[in-house]
């Protein structure tokens, strides 16, 4: 059905063919060749260290035998979490002081899917330069096996999410005896995946009892579209007003990504996730940091853009990807990031979304301001955004219709490090060729939805006028 390889790792549709879905062939070529990478960076260390974990995918656990062994039979120690969300996995990346990472989800993906996601020895994603020099290999069999006495070791440990928790906890942000005071009743939306584990595990520390979980069995079979959106989480919300809930917290399979429900049973809006944590990380009375600095994508919420400078700070916008947004963060010095699909980054903890820490982080700040929900959203700029997409057939000249569009709004600010951004005073629209899927994204944000929609049908009408 589908292979995706990329700079970040490889991912596809699990059996069929080689080359045309992810299997073993692929697995064991990319795997190879990341342990050369690994071997050659590190060729001081005997045997370099790489950590190893997986969500609650069905095909996890095989694919899972297939990556360690093969680390192990390139010459690497492989350190195994088994079940771990992503960010646990980089935080022991660091803690370990391994040589690397690599951690087996597809993120939002449906229940077929699988993937590799690769980290350098900072617990980061890789760099655009490592990551095509792992495509090469792979594609070049640019790789070799160690001999019987040369096999790399498995060496397990089981208390990761325990470390993970125990250094959020010990944050000076993370209010955790206001939060216990506060009591809050709480359903979680596990999504049958690590998720239903990590979550009630860190509200437990936190001294939450009154805790709910629905999609709880770790089994890979996804009660609904694992993507936290609006539109999939139904039950939830019908769950947090049937029972009378503070709110809900949802996550994707490897607890990457973070979405609210409030107390009416209403989305608190997956962009507004980073926008709260921020403005709570920047507050004068809670900040432990001197310059108020944030960091976002290019599609991410001009809402956080506002509260920076509203708090006396400097906002700065990347090209979309996690490793970009990293980047920059180090770069300026930045205290808070992230991705406005509900990744939080704080640089305190690690460089790497986690909605462990932005969870925390949340219930802290609405406990400091001793707020509702469904009113502490409010407190916020109101934006709309739109999120739409327009399948290309095959073959399709990107590049060109991009230049189009760019050249059609030449009299507006544009950016273009990442597809093509227009920026009116009003309202944004964001033009970008999807790295897993054949097709333009199209994001648009306005304080009214319908300023937004107009943006949006203008920008796809000059393009079916022109490539259709």
């Amino acid at each position: 059905m589908s292979l995706i390889k990329s700079i970040s790792g490889i991912r596809g549709t699990i059996g069929g063919k080689p080359e045309d879905n992810l299997t073993p062939p692929n697995l064991v070529a990319f795997v190879s060749a990341y342990a050369a990478q690994v071997k050659e960076k590190f060729a001081e260390i005997n045997k370099p260290s790489v950590v190893l974990g997986r969500d609650g995918r069905i095909s996890g656990p095989v694919i899972y035998e297939l990556v360690s062994s093969t680390l192990r039979m390139c010459g690497l120690n492989v350190i195994e979490l088994d079940l771990a969300t992503t960010p646990t996995v980089e935080m022991i990346v660091i803690e370990e002081k391994a040589q690397g990472g690599i951690i087996l989800s597809a993120s939002h993906n449906p229940r077929e899917w699988n993937a590799l996601k690769l980290l350098n020895d900072q617990g980061e994603f890789l760099n655009a330069e490592d990551g095509l020099q792992i495509l090469s290999r792979a594609k070049e069999n640019n790789f070799e096996y160690a001999g019987v006495d040369d096999f790399g070791s498995q060496i397990r440990i089981a208390d990761a999410l325990e470390r993970h928790i125990k250094a959020i906890m010990a944050l000076k942000l993370v209010k955790a005896k206001e939060i216990q005071k506060a009591n809050f009743k709480i359903v979680v939306d596990g999504i049958n995946s690590v998720g239903a584990l990590a979550i009630p595990e860190l509200l437990k520390a936190l001294g939450l009892e009154n805790v709910e979980v629905i999609n709880a069995e770790i089994n890979g079979e996804f009660d609904h579209n694992p993507e936290p959106l609006d539109k999939h989480l139904i039950k939830i919300k019908e769950r947090v007003l049937a029972s009378g809930a503070d709110l809900g917290i949802v996550v994707d399979p490897d607890v990457d990504r973070l979405a609210f429900i409030d107390e009416k049973g209403e989305m608190f809006g997956e962009e507004y996730t980073l926008v709260a944590v921020a403005d709570y990380v920047m507050h004068d009375s809670c900040s432990c940091y001197y310059q108020k600095i944030s960091v976002s994508n290019l599609s991410s919420s001009r809402a956080l853009k506002d509260i920076t400078e509203k708090r006396g700070g400097a906002y700065y916008a990347t090209a979309v990807g996690e490793v970009n947004v990293v980047t920059k963060m180090r770069e300026t010095g930045a205290i808070i990031g992230g991705e406005g699909n509900g990744g939080i980054i704080l640089p305190e903890l690690h460089y790497g979304r986690d909605a462990l820490v932005g969870t925390a982080l949340f219930l802290s700040a609405l406990v400091d301001n001793d707020i509702k929900m469904s009113e502490y959203r409010k407190q916020f700029p109101d934006y709309q955004m739109i999120k739409d997409r327009l399948d290309l057939e095959p073959g399709t000249d990107v590049a060109k219709i991009l230049e189009a569009v760019k050249d059609k709004y030449k009299g507006e600010e544009i950016t273009d490090i990442d597809g093509v951004k227009i920026d009116w005073p009003e309202a944004w629209v964001h033009l970008r060729a999807s790295n897993t899927e054949p097709i333009i994204r199209i994001y648009a944000e306005a304080k009214k939805l319908e300023l937004a929609q107009e943006k949006v049908n203008e920008v796809k009408s000059i393009i079916l006028a022109n490539f259709k």
